[in-house]
């Protein structure tokens, strides 16, 4: 099972706000004692963010729908394709959102049913983190607990310094490169970022988003001077891991940069933080500090290298003894 974040129904303030609500009270999210973020979430921050986050989810759907779900979608079927060319065909492959539809425990219920009995979790999150890979993993647990669902369970819980993962980030680089007719004066990994505090207790997140930043520079040839790691999304007033991707724009504009390209290597697909935060807002911060061409390369979606990456991790996290 292909876990990824999960998404709205649809691009509209009540959608948000019921997606929102199951986001943000996951304790994992967000922790700060539930009574207290009760009455801070209920009464402040859902009834202000949930028209304009739906604004910017819908600057980004599509006609099919949510890219998030889109993509996923995609990469469950092409994974289930490539594992029957393999002669695996008996895997049975669906993918499930920790928040929103179709939930994990729903998946479950149908894993359940078909009397499957071998079990692998693959949260699409390249580095580990408590509010990302632990609260889909341990939410995956507590369901099959309440379903009294007991399959041989196996995990994937993480995959930042994987060769072929890192090597599709370098090719969508390179090939981007070639379309774009040139090379920027500075490639911009930007990671979605976690609080301070969470690196403070040991959660290895960050140094494993560097990792992954200085092996894709590596397989680039990249100097130091001629790629930045930033993290992204910000939320709430404690400190987050640093640099902001927004002050690092800015900047960069500030320096008057003729050209930057930014990738996000902790999303394995496009979703409202890359293609609004990054792509649209990222673009107009950089050039209102001065800055001059900037261009998004895209995230692995549907990728073929990254798909049989994908596939390969698949086999071998259902295969280990």
């Amino acid at each position: 099972m292909l876990i990824n974040l999960g998404t709205p129904a649809e691009p509209t303030p009540l959608a948000v706000r019921k997606y929102l609500k199951e986001f943000l009270s996951d304790p994992y999210v967000v922790e700060i004692p539930r009574p207290i973020w009760w009455i801070i979430l209920n009464l402040f921050i859902l009834p202000k963010r949930g028209k304009d986050a739906a604004e910017r989810y819908a600057s980004i759907w599509t006609k099919e729908g949510s890219p998030l779900r889109v993509h996923t979608i995609a990469q469950s079927k092409f994974v289930r394709g490539y594992l029957g060319e393999r002669g695996r065909g008996d895997i049975h492959v669906a993918y499930a959102m920790r928040y929103g539809e179709p939930s994990i425990k729903s998946q479950l219920l149908d894993f359940k049913k078909k009397n499957i009995d071998r079990l692998l979790l693959l949260p699409l999150y390249p580095q580990y983190a408590r509010s990302s890979t632990a609260t889909a993993i341990d939410g995956a647990q507590a369901a099959l607990a309440e379903l009294d669902y007991h399959p041989q369970v196996r995990t994937v819980e993480q995959f930042h310094d994987r060769a072929d993962y890192i090597a599709a980030l370098a090719q969508s680089v390179v090939e981007f490169r070639t379309r774009s007719a040139g090379r920027p004066d500075k490639l911009v990994m930007s990671f979605h970022g976690v609080p301070q505090y969470t690196v403070a207790r040991g959660e290895p997140y960050q140094q494993q988003c560097i990792t992954t930043g200085k092996l894709l520079a590596q397989a680039l040839n990249l100097g130091e001077s001629q790629y930045q790691i930033c993290f992204q999304s910000r939320f709430g007033r404690a400190e987050w891991i640093k640099p902001y991707t927004a002050e690092v724009l800015t900047e960069l504009g500030k320096q008057k940069l003729g050209r930057i390209d930014v990738i996000c290597p902790g999303f394995v697909s496009d979703c409202l933080e890359t293609l609004e935060e990054i792509a649209i807002e990222g673009r107009t911060i950089f050039q209102n500090a001065g800055g001059g061409e900037y261009h998004y390369i895209t995230c692995l979606n549907e990728r073929h290298d990254w798909l049989i990456a994908l596939t390969e991790m698949t086999l071998e996290g259902l295969d280990k003894p």
